[in-house]
């Protein structure tokens, strides 16, 4: 059973066709980078995908009833600005919200996802600070671990490495990766194609609201793809330590 399937989804804002005719399907285990230049439409199709944007077409994420959605996936916006001053443990506990009833509280197994959310952010130190003291990237390693936390089959999150340093960007892809590995899928919008064609199993690139291409990284990341859609060059090569793909230079 696909985590995800996608059929015909378009999106038209203000008259303007912002998605045209998107499918796809993401399978249990699939580590899936969503690329493409900015104003591809990667934002409008994750939140079209949550229900969250009118659409055309079909999303098995968006017909699920509101609650059944939550229990699906976990959706980490673009958006990641912390306005209230409680601490990074109650954050992260917000996670565990669509498995608890009505004014019950967090069982042993709710503290348990939290207390493994924080380990793999690194920020079990950080429990007890006020959210809102912390840095722009700290916080977004906050809500990471919120979406974390929640403990969903299929995890979307929009640019959730924007902002962290590297070796906080590193340790989040290997992160989703150990995820994938267990069974989980992602769709994760990213910027910096490296770590993209390094970590996930597949990407999809987006064009001008539509697919330009789907499948292994190596296959995606193509020299005449970068030269048509993001108008650069790139090294590639596969060695001992994996895949390493360094973008290098805009063709003018």
């Amino acid at each position: 059973m696909n985590a995800l399937s996608l059929s015909g989804l378009s999106v038209t804002l203000q008259r303007r066709t912002v998605l045209r005719d998107v499918s796809f399907d993401i399978k249990p285990g699939e580590f899936v980078g969503l690329i493409g230049a900015n104003g591809a439409g990667k934002t409008t199709l994750m939140r079209a995908i949550l229900g969250l944007q009118a659409h055309q077409g079909h999303s098995s994420l968006a017909q699920l009833p509101q609650n059944a959605r939550a229990g699906q996936a976990a959706w980490m916006p673009q958006m990641r600005e912390i306005a209230w001053p409680i601490t990074v443990e109650s954050v992260v506990m917000l996670g565990r919200t669509p498995h608890l009833s009505a004014l019950q509280k967090p069982s042993a197994d709710d503290t348990e996802h939290v207390e493994a959310a924080l380990a793999r952010m690194e920020l079990t130190a950080m429990r007890h600070r006020p959210a809102t003291q912390l840095s722009g990237g700290e916080q977004a390693r906050v809500l990471i671990a919120r979406a974390l936390a929640q403990d969903t089959p299929l995890l979307l999150a929009d640019e959730p490495i924007a902002g962290l340093d590297p070796a906080h960007q590193i340790a989040t892809m290997q992160t989703f990766a150990e995820l994938a590995h267990q069974g989980k899928s992602l769709l994760v919008s990213l910027h910096d194609l490296g770590l993209a064609a390094r970590h996930c199993s597949r990407l999809i690139l987006l064009d001008n609201g539509s697919v330009a291409a789907d499948g292994r990284p190596e296959d995606v990341l193509s020299a005449e793809r970068l030269a048509a859609v993001f108008g650069i060059t790139a090294w590639c090569e596969h060695t001992e330590q994996g895949l390493v793909y360094q973008p290098l230079d805009v063709i003018r």
